[in-house]
């Protein structure tokens, strides 16, 4: 989990806490054995999440991992992925927001990466 700015990375499968303020799924696909009850989302937010091309090219290997974020920051400079970036922003500036994904690997998601885009625009 990370944390800064009012901005959380955390893996939807934790328990949610008070403090995750607004939790968004940035996640394209549904977490696999999880309800939608149990998930407690604000919001699922497809659109900011990683092209299946990408994400297929990544497969979470930690050496592709600089060449997946900057590749991903590109895919974020998208009309459909900036309005979806829009309604993070507006998320984020009304208190916490926290950015859920299945990933086990945080460091290492595109949610991480998104969170640093974000906070670079604060």
């Amino acid at each position: 989990m990370s944390t800064g700015d009012g901005i959380r990375v955390r893996r939807v499968y934790e328990q949610s806490e008070p403090a995750d303020g607004a939790r968004v799924l940035v996640d394209r696909l549904w977490p696999r054995g999880l309800s939608k009850a149990d998930a407690q989302l604000t919001e699922w937010c497809k659109d900011v999440a990683p092209s299946s091309e990408l994400r297929r090219w990544y497969h979470h290997q930690e050496e592709r991992f600089e060449a997946f974020a900057e590749r991903y920051r590109e895919e974020l400079a998208g009309e459909s992925a900036q309005q979806a970036l829009e309604r993070l922003r507006e998320h984020a500036a009304d208190g916490p927001l926290t950015l859920l994904t299945a990933v086990k690997e945080v460091p290492l998601s595109h949610a991480e990466v998104l969170a640093e885009v974000l906070r670079e625009e604060r």
